[in-house]
């Protein structure tokens, strides 16, 4: 097994994120990556004491940048947030038009 850091490929496997990054700010879930963005990380803490709030609130971001970039209609968000739990739930709660969907 090879451990050297392959350059290139780490460039392309980047350029491919960003992209898919781009379309996703870009797209139906816009507005709702921006305020899940700017949440602040004492906003995020006081919803659980311990790190899991932080991993679940990564997932989200992914989640619904994922949704925003294949324009996945408002019903099955919700249910997909659902799925990642109460801590994701209450997060995505701070989202005003995530909120109204759940």
């Amino acid at each position: 097994m090879n451990d050297e850091f392959n350059v290139g490929a780490f460039r392309r496997r980047l350029n491919r994120e960003l992209e898919v990054s781009e379309i996703a700010f870009n797209g139906e879930y816009a507005e709702e990556l921006k305020h899940l963005s700017g949440l602040s990380k004492d906003e995020i803490a006081a919803i659980t004491p311990d790190d899991l709030d932080l991993q679940k609130y990564d997932e989200l971001i992914v989640l619904v940048k994922e949704a925003s970039r294949v324009n996945l209609e408002q019903a099955k968000l919700a249910e997909e947030i659902k799925k990642l739990g109460d801590v994701a739930v209450n997060i995505a709660k701070k989202v005003p038009s995530l909120a109204g969907l759940l």
